[in-house]
């Protein structure tokens, strides 16, 4: 998976590196929220967007690195698989923003490249648009994948009930990768109804409705385990 998730990563500077010697010199690089174009630019800053997504792939290297590193010195069999089960969802997220991110990337030069050639002041593609469907989807990939992660501290559903115990972890994490896939579901019918910036109202609204009851119910499962150690 790691050559997986570094290909997808530089795949972006690769393909601006192409893309770039049929694109003019000056090519639109902001619009407002109504997509106006604010700024024109020289078009060698359209590497910028690929070079961050390789700083972020880095970030995710190094901590996927510290897991395995974890699981290599765990000595109990229950530390080494929770450091690998980690590890391994952290290689599904640098795959799934790199896709993201990628996308992405190409339809802002798809869309610079035919707005700078028909010379309008107005953005071709919805960008706003494109990103709120592509983190649809993302939520989807990441919540298929939830459920399989062990107990952690870096992914998944983690509260101070979910990470009381195996039961609660399990649970937890099961109801929020449900509610994470039913925001992503919801975000892609919105989008494909509505505008960019409305799209990004609703996405930020479903997340945060599903964050919070995810909360809740790792509070209800926590205390219904208590009970259960009481007894």
């Amino acid at each position: 998976m790691k050559k997986i998730m570094w290909l997808l990563a530089v795949l972006p500077i690769i393909v601006t590196s192409v893309v770039l010697q049929f694109m003019p010199d000056i090519i639109p690089m902001h619009h407002d929220l109504a997509g106006n174009t604010d700024r024109w630019g020289n078009k060698m800053e359209c590497f910028i967007f690929p070079i961050i997504i390789i700083g972020i792939t880095l970030f995710w290297q190094l901590l996927i690195k510290a897991y395995e590193k974890k699981a290599a010195k765990a000595k109990i069999e229950k530390e080494q698989m929770e450091a690998k089960s980690s590890a391994k969802f952290l290689y599904i997220v640098g795959i799934a923003e790199a896709i993201m991110f990628g996308v992405m990337h190409y339809f802002i030069l798809y869309s610079s490249y035919v707005q700078a050639s028909t010379g309008e002041n107005k953005a071709t593609i919805d960008i706003a648009k494109i990103s709120c469907m592509l983190l649809g989807f993302l939520f989807i990939v990441l919540g298929n994948f939830m459920t399989k992660t062990k107990k952690n501290a870096v992914a998944g559903v983690r509260t101070v009930w979910s990470m009381h115990n195996d039961n609660t972890w399990r649970k937890s994490n099961r109801f929020g990768a449900i509610s994470i896939i039913v925001a992503g579901l919801l975000t892609i019918v919105t989008t494909a109804f509505v505008s960019g910036m409305v799209s990004t109202v609703f996405l930020l609204v479903y997340i945060i409705l599903a964050a919070i009851i995810t909360v809740i119910y790792s509070k209800r499962v926590y205390d219904a385990e208590i009970k259960k150690e009481k007894l």
